[in-house]
This record gives C-alpha cells, structure tokens and sequence, in this order.
C-alpha cells in the first residue's frame, strides 16, 4: 500500500495533509467532447434548442460544478479557485469542451478543471436531449497541468499553446 497518498499505512482512506506544502500558483486544463446528430448541432448552433442557450447553460454549470468540487469528490480538498473558465468550438461531430481552473494554493485543481469539463458536457446533453437521446459524452481527459511538486505536465498530442 505504499505510494498512495489517500491510503494511510493500513490501507484506509485519508484526505492527504497538505499543511506542509509550499503554496505555488497552478493550472489545470481539461477538455472533453459530446457527439451528436447533425440536428442537434444545428439547433445548439442557430439557438433553437427549446430549453434556451446551450452553451451559455453549460458555461455556467461547468463554472458552479468546479466550484463544488471537493463537495463530490471524496478526499478532495475544498479550494478557493482564482478563475475558472469553460470553452467550446462547435464541430463536425457535436461539441468540445475546454474548461481551466487556477489558483495559489498548496494542492492541485486538476479534478476541478475535469469536473468543469464533465459537468459543461453534462449540461449539454440535458439541455438538448429531446433533439438527441443518442449524444455521447466522450474524451473526458486532463490536457495540461502547471505548478507544483511534481511540475508542469502536457498531454503528448496537445499542441503548445505559448506557439
């Protein structure tokens, strides 16, 4: 049971001490997708969907979920985030989302950033489901980190965004 930081030596679940750690400014981007039919795209595109604005929908839910993120999570830490913000590019196929989350603290946001991302993409579907029963939520996945002990990581297929 060694190496993992929510188990203690008997293998229980702990929330992980943090107390000791520097405090350093972090990032966290994840991004995800919805597919759909080109129906639903149109109607999400053109703001005829009949529960409203789409997008606007799920900026904000994406935006309150990473808020409440250690409240649905278990053994995250509650964090005071900085920024947060959702994104999305309409594409062939549906939707992607890009969601960040920052801050000065002395743990990371990635589940933040994931949630926002899981939670935009959810908000979508429930927004356009009489369209599109079939959407498919996928790619789900963390993009990129800053800050930290264990430093700066990008996923291999991302491109640099600094270029």
């Amino acid at each position: 049971m060694t190496g993992l930081t929510h188990l203690d030596p008997d293998g229980n679940a702990r929330m992980v001490d943090v107390g000791g750690k520097a405090e350093t400014r972090r990032l966290a981007i994840a991004g995800g997708h919805i597919r759909m039919s080109r129906e639903a795209l149109a109607a999400i595109r053109d703001g005829e969907v009949p529960k409203g604005d789409v997008l606007a929908a799920a900026r904000i839910a994406g935006i309150m979920a990473a808020k409440k993120t250690g409240e649905l999570i278990p053994l995250c830490h509650p964090l005071a985030l900085d920024a947060v913000t959702v994104d999305f590019v309409l594409t062939e196929t549906g939707v992607s989302v890009t969601a960040s989350a920052s801050l000065t603290a002395r743990t990371g946001v990635e589940m933040e950033a994931l949630v926002a991302a899981s939670v935009a993409l959810l908000t979508i579907y429930d927004m356009a489901k009489a369209l599109d029963k079939g959407m498919v939520v996928e790619q789900v996945r963390l993009l990129e980190k800053r800050g930290g002990k264990s430093g700066d990581w990008k996923a291999a297929d991302v491109p640099d965004r600094t270029a």
